[in-house]
């Protein structure tokens, strides 16, 4: 197959316009940005815990810079409880080197219809193990939970600027490509001009 063919109609686009390739390349720089953010999604560092009545679930992505946390409370399956309005919940993080003090972290509840979330934003400083407990108080239930949780940096190390630039080779190869491409189909029509010049 030729180079100039390709079956994806947005890369056929792409390859035949320099503006569509620039679009492409803005395109992978915001993709870029995004991960550059942050890299993985939350995954659960509690399960299955009881505080009062209801069952409990912290999701986190603790990164180094900030970290995220979900605390997901449920009420008992077939019950007519609520989780309480009153409800409040906090975030106390220390190293478990214990050399910084413990900081604590208010938790807002979210606005969702199908379950009661909250989530809180907590700065870490430094890629080590984090001792990491959770307060629960409302009028109806109170209670805490904790686990020990390893704080990862939000990049790859010395990999990331590689990562990061990854994209933008390909859009180079793809735009050298393409000019070749071009390049070659008006020389070869030049040929063709230049041959029906002489034949007639």
């Amino acid at each position: 197959m030729p180079l100039y063919r390709i079956p994806h109609p947005i890369m056929a686009a792409a390859w035949q316009k320099p503006r569509a390739i620039a679009a492409l390349a803005l395109l992978a720089l915001c993709a870029c940005a995004s991960a550059w953010a942050h890299i993985g999604p939350p995954y659960p560092i509690m399960q299955n815990r009881r505080i009062g009545p209801f069952h409990v679930e912290v999701w986190s992505n603790p990164d180094v810079g900030t970290g995220s946390f979900y605390v997901i409370i449920d009420p008992p399956k077939g019950s007519s409880i609520t989780v309480p309005s009153d409800m409040k919940v906090q975030v106390i993080v220390q190293p478990v080197s214990k050399r910084l003090p413990p900081a604590t972290y208010g938790a807002w509840r979210e606005k969702l219809l199908d379950h009661v979330e909250f989530k809180t934003l907590v700065p870490f400083d430094k890629e080590e193990t984090w001792h990491i407990r959770i307060l629960f108080a409302s009028s109806t239930a109170s209670g805490e939970a904790d686990t020990d949780v390893p704080v990862t940096p939000t990049l790859l190390g010395r990999w990331n600027l590689l990562l990061f630039l990854l994209p933008f080779a390909g859009i180079g190869v793809l735009w050298f490509k393409a000019a070749s491409v071009r390049h070659t189909r008006k020389r070869r029509a030049r040929a063709r001009t230049q041959r029906s010049g002489v034949v007639q």
